[in-house]
């Protein structure tokens, strides 16, 4: 059983991730924190809700809220991409007696600082838990200025962020997640932790097309499987216009599956910096992947190769 704190930003790829984990046997949810990114934290801490509500849960993980701002920039979200509310607007879906949808699980909030509870999380569990950061690492950041030596008690951090040999989502050089907190990132990615990275380059080769989504929810009637299909819509519709396919990348199911099915995933060492002061550039992420070229010392784990089919066969095997 592996232990692991959660810290997202709930948009919909996020949404997949937490179901994936919480679905899965080896791993045990100590804590969820939430974070600025898709959506303003308060957004995303009752998204996160919402997405533990859709699930007959009799305990639920600690869950507290983070950070608000990123270090340096302001706030950039992306509501165009995952809906209003950021999570394909199920929060306006209502019953027939008017109730919503997918209520809020009944759950409580707790009163000390995301920051405080990664903080808390890696001394109550040290040498034996996983950070999985699935949005910006603002937390994460804050959490090591505040005791970096602590924070090396973590057994890993595994990122979705990034980008190297693929085009960027937000500019052409920079992937969402650390292109919203490019600081936090370059702190994170040298703090003596050891990190796996999935970037764009391994989240682009799993592609959850309409069709196949279809084919494995039409037939069945389960919440998880109705959740599904009215969270991912406006993701999808939003692909099919901008992207290309209908369909999207379910960036943030990568990390769950590093940690359930590593053998789907091959990874290489390398040596990554965060782009902070480029007006062009900001936010990109910056390595040398090719074998003659490695750094002598590596800062980080980073995926390029995904078995896709496997793993989205894992994927729904898991949420159903």
């Amino acid at each position: 059983m592996q232990r692991i704190l959660i810290d997202t930003d709930p948009g919909v790829d996020d949404a997949l991730a937490i179901l994936l984990a919480m679905l899965s046997p080896e791993l045990h949810i100590e804590a969820i924190t939430t974070v600025c990114g898709n959506v303003p934290v308060t957004q995303g801490t009752e998204n996160l809700l919402r997405i533990l509500g859709v699930l007959n849960l009799e305990d639920f993980p600690l869950i507290a809220q983070g950070e608000a701002q990123p270090l340096v920039k302001p706030l950039v979200t992306a509501a165009h991409v995952h809906g209003d509310d950021g999570l394909g607007n199920v929060s306006q879906l209502r019953n027939a007696d008017g109730s919503p949808l997918y209520p809020p699980a009944n759950t409580s909030i707790s009163s000390t600082s995301g920051v405080d509870i990664i903080l808390e999380m890696v001394t109550r569990y040290a040498d034996e838990l996983t950070l999985v950061a699935l949005g910006p690492l603002t937390n994460i950041a804050k959490a090591i200025r505040k005791d970096p030596a602590k924070m090396q008690g973590l057994q890993k951090i595994v990122v979705m962020g990034g980008a190297f040999e693929e085009y960027g989502n937000v500019t052409t050089t920079a992937e969402f997640n650390i292109f919203v907190d490019p600081h936090a990132a370059q702190e994170v990615f040298h703090a003596n932790i050891p990190i796996d990275i999935a970037p764009l380059d391994a989240t682009h080769q799993v592609v959850l097309t309409g069709e196949r989504l279809h084919a494995e929810t039409d037939r069945r009637s389960d919440r998880v499987s109705q959740f599904l299909k009215d969270a991912t819509q406006s993701c999808m519709e939003f692909y099919r216009q901008h992207v290309g396919f209908w369909g999207f990348h379910i960036h943030d199911a990568l990390p769950i599956g590093m940690l359930t099915r590593p053998d789907y995933f091959e990874s290489v060492a390398a040596d990554v910096q965060v782009e902070t002061e480029g007006t062009l550039t900001s936010g990109m992420t910056v390595t040398d992947l090719r074998p003659e070229r490695r750094h002598p010392n590596p800062n980080a784990q980073v995926c390029i190769k995904v078995a896709a089919e496997a793993f989205l066969d894992h994927f729904f095997a898991r949420l159903q």
